[in-house]
């Protein structure tokens, strides 16, 4: 029997459940890397661009990619926290969940990727669907919480001040009304009704109601984001020699290309384009931006790819084929 709040579903469903896209999305995805590809030859080379890689330190590569694989397992972390106590033992199995996830976000075009997570959620531990999918909406908006706040630093970092000490604190406690939400979600008066309130139901009802539990995966989606940051942004400012607020304000850039309307094949072209509109209103020249923005990108797939293939050799859940 499943855990309660679980749901075991047949695997003859489940290989159903998981769309990589649709030929439109493929379409536009590939458009884009081949915009990219067209960009870089005819404004910086391929050989200019990747000239810097080899004053790049060895032992200070492999540091930054060990800085992103520990982002992966705290992410693996802050979901067994989420859902705490159901993954009491089950580690291993929800890091390689965890890995492929975000490995198939990082790869497939228009965030397809997403939908990796409610069906191996389902695949793996029986969740159903809509209540993985509803958790990780939350997650994701503490993500964007998150990266709002680090927004508030780099506007610190470019001109101090305890205005956004203020700003800080107001931000964070906004967090407040999770709990309110998730009270709201088993309200009487969102019970019964037709579809459209049940999913209101259960997307309001999967907010956690628990203030230390809100806390603790608050802090493990810190831990995630201040270690990814450190990674990304040492490896941009390796190419473009600009003030540190600058360079965060463009990995900030790059990481939120999630939330516009395209999204490349492994993100290619939405993830420079964003990173590059991030960087140029800040004075960098267009040719550098575009030139870090790709190598910051390259370094992102090669951790992807590296991390992905690994996460293979953990362990499944038992019973799963």
């Amino acid at each position: 029997m499943p855990p309660p709040g679980e749901s075991r579903q047949p695997p003859d469903r489940d290989a159903a459940t998981l769309r990589l896209g649709r030929p439109r999305d493929w379409a536009i995805g590939a458009g884009l890397l081949v915009a990219l590809i067209a960009a870089v030859h005819y404004t910086v080379g391929w050989g200019p661009l990747l000239a810097p890689w080899r004053d790049f330190s060895p032992p200070l590569i492999a540091w930054l990619v060990l800085l992103a694989a520990l982002s992966y397992g705290v992410r693996a972390v802050r979901v067994s926290a989420w859902f705490s106590p159901r993954f009491s033992g089950r580690f291993l199995p929800l890091l390689r969940l965890t890995i492929l996830h975000n490995a198939a976000n990082n790869l497939l075009p228009m965030r397809t990727g997403e939908l990796a997570f409610p069906w191996l959620m389902r695949r793996y531990f029986g969740f159903g669907v809509l209540d993985a999918s509803a958790a990780l909406l939350w997650i994701r908006i503490l993500d964007m919480h998150f990266l709002g706040l680090i927004g508030i630093l780099i506007l610190y970092l470019r001109d101090p001040g305890w205005l956004w000490w203020a700003a800080g604190l107001v931000w964070i406690g906004a967090l407040s009304l999770l709990a309110l939400i998730s009270r709201a979600g088993t309200s009487p008066r969102l019970a019964g009704g037709g579809r459209a309130r049940r999913l209101v139901r259960t997307v309001a009802a999967a907010a956690p109601r628990d203030p230390w539990r809100i806390v603790r995966v608050y802090l493990w989606t810190a831990v995630t984001w201040t270690l990814k940051f450190i990674a990304f942004a040492s490896v941009l400012a390796h190419f473009i020699p600009v003030d540190f607020w600058r360079v965060m304000a463009g990995v900030m850039g790059a990481e939120l290309s999630s939330v516009l309307p395209f999204h490349g094949i492994a993100g290619s072209g939405s993830y420079e384009l964003a990173a590059v509109a991030a960087l140029i209103p800040l004075g960098v020249d267009p040719r550098v931006a575009l030139a870090g923005a790709v190598n910051l990108h390259l370094f992102v797939l090669g951790t992807t790819l590296l991390l992905g293939g690994l996460a293979f050799l953990l362990p499944r859940p038992a019973g799963v084929r």
